[in-house]
């Protein structure tokens, strides 16, 4: 949940920015903000926590204890799957919302004000989902691994391959 404060700390900012007050419509976009949020953030960790599971397992097979280099190398991966998911929905929102923040004519005024702060949580969003959930998905499951190991060069090329 921690994706929710950290969107509507974007959408705040853009409205800010903006010079717009908060208003019934400006609230119903940070209701949407917010679902939209909420989503991709809890689909990072179902991956990350994918990832984790599956070097867990792989640890296991090999009859070692998993450390903190199995668990960087889980989070390269599982973060690397979601990039492409992330940006295609970050650039289908915000690609719906633009034109409406330029447009004129009747409810175009009352359409910004629900777009802004969907434009503004989307950019926020992103970099939350993208860097600082894998980040603190490896202070929290990290804590108790023993330290050993770096990111496998197999786990690199694949991440390379999959980010293409």
């Amino acid at each position: 949940m921690t994706s929710v404060p950290f969107a509507l700390v974007g959408g705040v900012w853009l409205m800010y920015w903006l010079d717009y007050n908060l208003s019934v419509a400006v609230v119903v976009g940070f209701i949407a903000l917010a679902g939209v949020a909420a989503e991709t953030g809890i689909i990072m960790l179902i991956y990350l926590d994918h990832a984790f599971q599956a070097a867990r397992k792989q640890a296991d097979a090999e009859g070692r204890a998993l450390n903190r280099g199995d668990l960087r190398a889980a989070i390269t991966e599982g973060a690397v799957e979601r990039v492409r998911p992330k940006m295609m929905t970050v650039t289908a929102i915000l690609a719906g919302l633009m034109p409406i923040l330029w447009s004129t004519g009747t409810g175009a005024e009352l359409m910004r004000r629900i777009a802004v702060p969907m434009i503004g949580g989307m950019v926020s969003s992103t970099v939350l989902t993208l860097i600082v959930i894998p980040a603190m998905y490896a202070l929290i499951k990290g804590w108790r691994l023993p330290l050993g190991g770096t990111v496998p060069a197999t786990v690199l090329g694949r991440a390379a391959s999959l980010a293409k």
